[in-house]
C-alpha cells in the first residue's frame, strides 16, 4: 500500500519528528536555513526538504533577506490539531493528578521507611 503524502495537512506534516523539531524551533523566532542546520545538527538537504513539506501545508512561511530566506512558524494550521486533541485535555489532567497522588503515596512511604 503506498505511504499517505505528507503535504496533504497539517496532522501528516507533523507526525515526522524532524519537522516538530524544526516547528520548535521556529517557535523561538525566524530562522534562516543555516540556524537551523546549526541549531537541529541537521544536514542541509534535509531541513531544506521538510521546510518545503511545512511551507506546502502552510505551518512555514519564508521571506526573503538579502540573499537568505527567514522562516517563520505560521501557527494557524495547527489549531486543526489543537481542537482534536482538546476533547483529551481533561482525561490527561485527570490521570495527571492521580500521577501526582500516587507519587506523594510512594515518597511518604519511602520517608516513612527511612525512619526506621
Amino acid at each position: 500500500m503506498a505511504r499517505a503524502a505528507t503535504t496533504t495537512d497539517a496532522f501528516n506534516a507533523v507526525a515526522e519528528p524532524r519537522r516538530r523539531q524544526i516547528i520548535d524551533a521556529l517557535a523561538g523566532g525566524e530562522r534562516s536555513v543555516n540556524e537551523l542546520v546549526a541549531e537541529l545538527d541537521l544536514a542541509q538537504p534535509l531541513v531544506s526538504k521538510h521546510l518545503r513539506v511545512l511551507r506546502e501545508v502552510g505551518l512555514v512561511e519564508v521571506r526573503e533577506e538579502g540573499r537568505q530566506r527567514m522562516y517563520r512558524l505560521n501557527g494557524s494550521p495547527l489549531k486543526s490539531i489543537y481542537d482534536w486533541v482538546r476533547p483529551f485535555e481533561h482525561t490527561w489532567a485527570t490521570r495527571f493528578e492521580r500521577l501526582d497522588a500516587v507519587l506523594e503515596e510512594l515518597k511518604e512511604q519511602e520517608k516513612d521507611d527511612g525512619d526506621d
